[in-house]
């Protein structure tokens, strides 16, 4: 019996995925030619039309999702497994892609990156920013950060920051011009820099709990952002309140460049999470990045003898 070759699947599986004859060449270093060739051919070994072509885009049909659904997962554990064989050395190797927050990224991840690295010099770690509420599988992506309440069930969850709080913060300039609120109500007779969500489009809304109470307020202004840096210098140009990570303006509270009000509204969160997919043989770089991020809560201060 003659033996099946499969890279003519594996073209098909590239296809599928990037949505893009061009993508999917450069990924595998083929011309886009002789990647359209090679589908064709699949097409018609198996008598079916797998791919949808536009001049737009690529997808596939009904069909194409089946095979896609069925057998790339066979293809993916194989690569899995030879990539633990070749692992298999003195030091940890591989790349590994994490989706992560703007916050996040700065002040959790990039200092852990920051100490790793020098150490490890075959991982190669891609850290993706991204506000929204990504499909880290859908993404190909090893790991992803988010608050503890916003990580799935189905995921594997890991601690890796501390509690942190939001600030509101305006510019003295702005307070000038404006009473402050005295109540997170107040906030809507004020000018406020909003951020879109990237997922829903919508707008963020401010939290807020007292005494038990918690509320949300959707907040209006004159300005909407998607960045925390052009956040920040828009408070500090007297544009309106923002609603900040604490961490990120102390340094402005402490020198007067911000103000902060509603302090005691403003509750303190659980802080981020690392998550993954459950994995029974996680590669060693993997495993290492894990403990460089594995959050220590700091002992206590032991008085001098």
């Amino acid at each position: 019996m003659a033996q099946t070759n499969f890279n003519d699947i594996l073209a098909f599986v590239a296809v599928a995925r990037e949505g893009s004859f061009t993508r999917a060449a450069a990924k595998l270093g083929v011309s886009q030619s002789a990647l359209s060739q090679t589908v064709r051919a699949l097409e018609e070994r198996l008598d079916l039309r797998l791919l949808v072509r536009t001049t737009r885009s690529v997808s596939p049909t009904e069909a194409g999702e089946q095979l896609l659904r069925t057998v790339a997962p066979r293809f993916d554990e194989i690569e899995t497994a030879l990539a633990l064989l070749s692992e298999r050395r003195d030091k940890p190797a591989g790349n590994i892609r994490i989706s992560a927050g703007e916050h996040s990224a700065l002040t959790v991840l990039q200092p852990a990156i920051a100490r790793l690295l020098p150490d490890y010099p075959d991982i190669h770690v891609e850290v993706v920013v991204d506000n929204g509420m990504t499909d880290i599988v859908a993404a190909r992506c090893d790991a992803g950060v988010r608050l503890g309440e916003q990580v799935a069930k189905d995921m594997i969850a890991m601690p890796i920051g501390p509690d942190f709080r939001m600030a509101i913060v305006a510019s003295p300039a702005y307070f000038a011009r404006h009473a402050p609120p005295a109540t997170p109500q107040d906030l809507t007779s004020h000018n406020c820099i909003n951020m879109r969500l990237p997922t829903l489009g919508g707008l963020f809304a401010w939290e807020f709990a007292k005494d038990g109470h918690a509320l949300k307020v959707r907040v209006e202004g004159q300005l909407i952002v998607n960045n925390m840096a052009l956040r920040l210098h828009s408070a500090l140009d007297g544009l309106g309140l923002a609603c900040m990570p604490e961490d990120v303006v102390l340094p402005c509270l402490a020198d007067g460049r911000l103000v902060r009000v509603l302090d005691d509204w403003c509750p303190a969160y659980a802080g981020y999470q690392l998550y993954y997919p459950s994995r029974r043989h996680p590669s060693p770089a993997f495993t290492v990045l894990l403990d460089a991020l594995r959050y220590r809560p700091p002992g206590p201060v032991r008085p001098a003898a």
